[in-house]
């Protein structure tokens, strides 16, 4: 994601690649949280809404991928991009995403569940925004703004 003319230019904090199994999502997470706690004017419900958000994108990921994700990975990066901390979480699975919001009345098969998780996501933090990355894959794109006074 590049600057454009007069924007502030961006920082990456962190750049961490899990491979793409369930029980590295918590290592995110908690990559996430650390980062995040040295960053001025990100208060702690905000930190913990990030930590939820980033469980759920990385959740998503993973289950992008086949059943055997030790070869695949997801890459998680955070970046400070003036007043908005941002974490990318990107992965290059073949499934399309996001997928729709259910609606009631409709069968929470595998697509509800995702598409519940994504409306969680959007409650959590700031902004959302999913872009296509290198093959099938798609980044997602979670920034919270800091607070100006601290």
């Amino acid at each position: 994601m590049s600057a454009t003319a007069g924007a502030t230019p961006s920082t990456e904090l962190v750049r961490l690649e899990i491979p793409a199994l369930p029980a590295f999502v918590g290592v995110a997470r908690v990559v996430v949280a650390s980062v995040s706690s040295t960053v001025d004017g990100i208060d702690d419900d905000q930190l913990e809404d990030l930590r939820l958000a980033v469980s759920e994108a990385c959740t998503n990921a993973v289950e992008a991928h086949d059943a055997d994700g030790a070869d695949q990975r997801v890459v998680l990066r955070c970046v400070l991009a003036g007043d908005v901390l941002e974490v990318h979480v990107e992965d290059s699975g073949p499934r399309p995403r996001p997928a729709p919001t259910p609606r009631e009345g409709d069968d929470l098969g595998e697509a509800a569940e995702q598409g519940w998780s994504l409306q969680l996501i959007r409650a959590l933090v700031d902004e959302v925004a999913y872009t296509t990355a290198a093959g099938d894959g798609v980044v997602v794109r979670l920034a919270v703004r800091r607070s100006t006074g601290g």
